[in-house]
């Protein structure tokens, strides 16, 4: 077999240089690899000629090395020589060893799967059309596995993924070869010991991380993208989007409704009709529905309340800079309207100087992008041509992460935070702050969802916007209110929190717990901004937690299943919020659920009492209640419950559980500007101390000389375990 051997100088951070060899053409299966090391647990590699263009080279992203070295020194579990690279035919080959037992995470969002292996996926940015194909909205090429490493695949290309399905005949751990007519145990699907990638271009870079465990690695992930955003505070309240044609009179009586019924609320909003035109997109107010949008949004402002508006790519002819943007746009339109290409800075400049005229100057806070994802028949095709000369497969996998670079830079021009939605994003937007969210409407599918994004740097949410029963309009606010956005979506039917009165008294009181846990929340963001800790993550990456997941051998069915494939039980209904809190949802139908708790001791959020030590427990909640637990000293501090961010200075219920002492750092900033980046903020230090009689006393501190921006110094400590 000829192999090419490659080198190549790229362009980035690192410069590293890969001879390619075949396995049998060097002694001792040296690849002649070299790696550097930019930082510790963290190498790069650049195979062959890899194009200039990838996932991050467009978005302006800094390395956190500082935070990345300041974490605890790992060892790369696998060797770097077994890692194999090949050009074929123009493309790259990738191998990476796999382990008997040994499980992988990641690889794209996905919803109905936690563990990848086994699967095979082509990572293309997309609406998810209802199965872990690799076709998502955040399809991040990046896997985490069990044995303490991950590996990101800097292409954006559409990328194939072979997780432990390739059963290669130089294996070093062949399959036994079984004969299914006499052999009862017989496997469809053969044990494989490599996890193989394709890359449709002539080299790659590659990123490998290391870690004591897996958060670690994930970790180290969101830092080398730059860290993870640090929302304003306000962003961490309850949204509510009004139905697409609501006028400003109609959102106004709609947010007298909630401040009359005593429900929160901090952001609204608009949908397409706020616009002219939409579907393609004018990006300018609707002077029928609001005739002074400048006095409308200044409105809400004086109620403490933030508006977020809906847009998506296609500009209208009836835009005033169609004309200008007109040479700037690729060869195929979306919904008739016109393409602009954000790889162009002429492209930008017209459209920022639009959004900062007609958006910006008004007081607008944030945006929510559609329609930058999919599906096939409505964005462009893969022929289409854009002006920048950037292949259109390219672009669908960085248009996206495009527009989140675009926008997050209008609102730092300003020095003000926003937060907002997006349908489409990639490896490298962990640090922007937008939320994917998209049409899909599975209850169970979106909680899987969250928690495979915490393997791949992105924040998922799953909205509310309409339940056929008053039991699954609870069970829904109630996991939305643990999740990155709190949000009603009415978009298209017209809900209200109080839509179903029978148990409109619970969603009031989880909407006001979401409130009550700004504090705790806005420290767990915090935690994801300096040490790439995700705010939401998946049980996997909680230390002490442990569930193997259960086979069940398929049956044989000569039409439904005809090689009795064996189905996969996996734990992935309940995740980890901030330090402490578990979280494990119910869905509707059920009245009872198992949860698994991890090593010590874990008690009941509301009652403070024993809930498990590090074993497999049956709930039944009842309604009114989402299980929540917390680990043994877990302290979680709690604001009242406000239904407005005014400004005003707090005080704060500081609630300890357990037996053990317990510390919390609890992060304060001014919540609206960047001035953190420079230091301007401060972490009170939560103690609670525990007598050898049992005897609790807590205590608050405060650096000296450091300012305290939201809390007023009431400090009452609540011990729920008795």
């Amino acid at each position: 077999m000829k192999v090419k051997i490659m080198t190549h100088f790229c362009n980035c951070a690192v410069v590293a240089l890969l001879s390619l060899a075949a396995c049998a053409e060097v002694p001792d299966g040296k690849t002649g690899v070299e790696w550097k090391e930019p930082a510790s647990g963290v190498w790069q590699i650049s195979v062959g000629k890899p194009e200039k263009l990838n996932l991050l080279s467009e978005l302006d992203l800094h390395p956190k090395w500082n935070a990345i070295n300041a974490m605890p020194k790992a060892e790369l579990p696998v060797n770097r020589n077994e890692i194999r690279f090949e050009e074929v035919d123009g493309k790259t080959y990738i191998r990476f060893p796999l382990d008997k037992g040994e499980k992988i995470f990641g690889l794209g969002l996905n919803f109905k799967t936690v563990e990848q292996r086994g699967r095979i996926l082509e990572l293309h940015v997309d609406h998810y059309g209802g199965k872990d194909n690799g076709r998502t909205h955040a399809p991040v090429p990046f896997f985490v596995s069990s044995k303490g490493y991950g590996a990101f695949i800097n292409s954006a290309r559409y990328i194939k993924a072979y997780v432990g399905t390739g059963v290669r005949k130089d294996s070093q751990n062949p399959p036994a070869v079984q004969d299914r007519n006499t052999d009862p145990g017989w496997s469809a699907q053969p044990y494989s010991d490599n996890l193989e990638f394709l890359v449709p271009a002539e080299g790659v870079e590659v990123v490998l991380f290391a870690g004591q465990d897996m958060q670690d690695v994930v970790r180290r992930f969101n830092l080398f993208n730059g860290g993870g955003v640090l929302p304003p505070k306000w962003g961490l309240g309850f949204w509510h989007r009004v139905p697409t044609l609501f006028t400003d009179r109609q959102v106004q009586d709609e947010i007298a409704e909630f401040r009359k019924r005593g429900f929160p609320l901090t952001v609204i909003g608009l949908e397409p009709g706020w616009m002219s035109r939409a579907y393609p997109c004018t990006y300018e107010w609707d002077a029928t529905r609001f005739p002074e949008p400048e006095k409308f949004v200044n409105d809400l402002l004086q109620k403490h309340i933030r508006t977020n508006l809906w847009f998506n790519p296609g500009v209208s002819p009836e835009c005033e800079i169609r004309d200008a943007i007109e040479p700037y746009t690729a060869s195929h339109t979306e919904w008739n309207g016109l393409v602009p290409d954000y790889r162009m800075p002429e492209a930008r400049r017209i459209m920022l100087d639009h959004f900062k005229k007609h958006q910006l100057d008004l007081g607008i806070s944030g945006y929510k992008m559609d329609e930058n994802d999919g599906y096939d028949n409505w964005l462009w095709p893969d022929v289409a041509t854009f002006p920048s000369g950037t292949p259109a497969e390219q672009m669908r996998q960085l248009y996206g992460s495009l527009m989140q670079r675009m926008t997050t830079d209008l609102y730092r021009e300003k020095n003000l935070r926003t937060y907002g939605l997006v349908r489409a994003g990639n490896a490298g937007t962990s640090s922007f702050p937008y939320v994917i969210y998209n049409d899909y409407y599975n209850h169970r599918d979106f909680i899987t969802a969250l928690i495979n994004s915490s393997f791949i740097g992105v924040l998922w949410t799953p909205e509310v916007r309409a339940s056929k029963t008053s039991e699954e309009w609870l069970r829904r606010m109630q996991t939305v209110c643990f999740s990155p956005i709190a949000m009603l979506d009415a978009w298209a039917d017209g809900t209200k929190p109080w839509s179903f009165p029978d148990v409109e008294k619970q969603v009031n009181e989880i909407s006001l717990l979401r409130m009550r846990l700004i504090p705790y929340l806005y420290t767990a963001f915090a935690d994801y901004a300096f040490e790439g800790t995700p705010p939401m993550r998946a049980m996997n990456l909680e230390p002490g937690y442990t569930a193997n997941e259960q086979i069940e051998k398929g049956r044989l069915d000569g039409t439904e299943n005809p090689y009795a494939m064996a189905v996969k039980r996996e734990m992935k209904d309940q995740f980890m919020v901030g330090e402490n809190l578990l979280i494990a949802p119910l869905f509707a139908g059920e009245t009872e659920r198992k949860v698994i708790l991890p090593q010590g001791r874990w008690y009941d959020f509301y009652t403070g009492k024993l809930a498990g030590e590090g074993e497999v427990i049956t709930v039944s909640p009842g309604l009114d209640r989402i299980p929540v637990y917390v680990k043994d000293g877990g302290i979680v501090p709690l604001c009242p419950p406000v239904t407005e961010l005014d400004g005003t200075k707090l005080p704060l219920e500081i609630r300890h559980y357990g037996s053990k002492p317990g510390t919390f750092r609890l992060y304060d900033d001014d919540g609206e500007t960047y001035n953190y980046e420079k230091g301007e903020y401060t972490y009170l230090t939560i103690t609670v101390d525990v007598s050898p009689d049992g005897g609790k006393q807590g205590k608050v501190s405060v650096p000296d000389g450091r300012q305290v921006w939201s809390y007023n110094g009431e400090y009452t400590f609540r011990y729920m375990t008795e």
